[in-house]
């Protein structure tokens, strides 16, 4: 980290800290957010922490009704004050401002300290102290450096390694991206030896399916996923009709695209999702293709090399359009391509 020094000095006496996860957390933001909030209350701070939007149901195992604060009309007022007012303001699993939603303001205009703990690229928030490292195979790997960081590694119990290895294993999905290093598995092995169990942690998180998520899950790979042979391309198109109809909640499309890319000669997924005032989109790769680079100079996205998300004020049919207008000008890159 940047300034360790004076960090530590100012954290050595109690200060009021508001934690903000991304926009639509996962279990890497959520889980390294709470990680980080049991750490700094166990050294007397005041902490909150909160998330711009609802975390996924498979992640209420996480969290006590108290323990986040989900930004909305009605909590407007109280986020507002505890970013402005915070002492330190710690932005987690993220470091451009437009992923923080609507609390982009809010951080913009605080009166304290603002540190970003993350490992995506190309940072835009104005940050006092930031741990930052695009070779992490997540945000979580960073706390627990952190934390290291900091002379605290005792400190880390049963329940902030339950958050920090649930960050570890859907960020790597199971430790199958390349970003998963050495050092992924032996701070996993740590983490099993202060009693997290793994396959607990694993069934709360992949297996822990409502009904209507099934069907929908079901219903998306008979009707709407497409392949594209010729680009090596696979993809998926969800309306906001389709949605409603499968009583659809936060996470639910969370690891379809996945389903796409384990496709047998597919190196390129995307899901293109419909919403009410927008177009999201979320694109995996393998190998050498760049996900990340496709989403920031066509969707106005970004992320990671193999795994990346961009959004559009277009419609859903123009998006796709545009999508597949796109993709004969990077037949040769993704044909010419070594899957293994």
């Amino acid at each position: 980290m940047q300034h360790i020094e004076g960090f530590k000095e100012m954290m050595s006496t109690p200060q009021t800290i508001t934690i903000i996860a991304h926009h639509n957390p996962d279990a890497d933001s959520l889980g390294s957010s709470l990680a980080l909030a049991s750490y700094l209350k166990k050294k007397n701070h005041q902490v909150q922490v909160i998330s711009p939007s609802n975390y996924p149901v498979f992640l209420d195992w996480m969290t006590n009704s108290d323990d986040v604060i989900i930004y909305w009309s009605k909590t407007h007022n109280l986020c507002q004050r505890l970013i402005q007012q915070a002492d330190v303001v710690f932005c987690i699993d993220f470091s451009s401002y437009n992923r923080s939603h609507d609390l982009q303001p809010f951080i913009k205009e605080t009166s304290g300290k603002v540190a970003i703990i993350d490992h995506h690229l190309e940072p835009n928030i104005k940050a006092d102290y930031q741990l930052w490292n695009v070779k992490a195979a997540a945000t979580a790997e960073l706390i627990y450096d952190f934390i290291v960081m900091m002379g605290d590694k005792h400190l880390i119990d049963v329940r902030m390694g339950e958050y920090l290895y649930a960050g570890l294993v859907t960020d790597t999905s199971s430790f199958k991206h390349p970003s998963t290093t050495k050092k992924s598995h032996l701070i996993t092995a740590e983490l099993m030896d202060l009693g997290v169990e793994t396959n607990r942690i694993q069934r709360l998180i992949y297996d822990n399916n409502s009904e209507s998520k099934l069907k929908f899950l079901g219903y998306a790979l008979r009707e709407k996923l497409t392949v594209l042979r010729d680009f090596r391309t696979a993809y998926f198109t969800i309306s906001v009709e389709e949605q409603e109809r499968f009583n659809h909640q936060p996470g639910d499309t969370e690891g379809l695209v996945n389903y796409a890319l384990s496709i047998t000669g597919i190196l390129f997924a995307v899901i293109i999702i419909e919403k009410p005032d927008v177009v999201k989109l979320s694109f995996r790769s393998v190998g050498e293709f760049a996900a990340n680079e496709f989403a920031r100079k066509h969707f106005s996205g970004g992320g990671h090399q193999n795994a990346a998300g961009g959004v559009s004020s277009l419609s859903m049919e123009e998006v796709q359009e545009k999508f597949l207008g796109l993709l004969p000008a990077y037949k040769d890159q993704l044909m010419q391509q070594k899957i293994w």
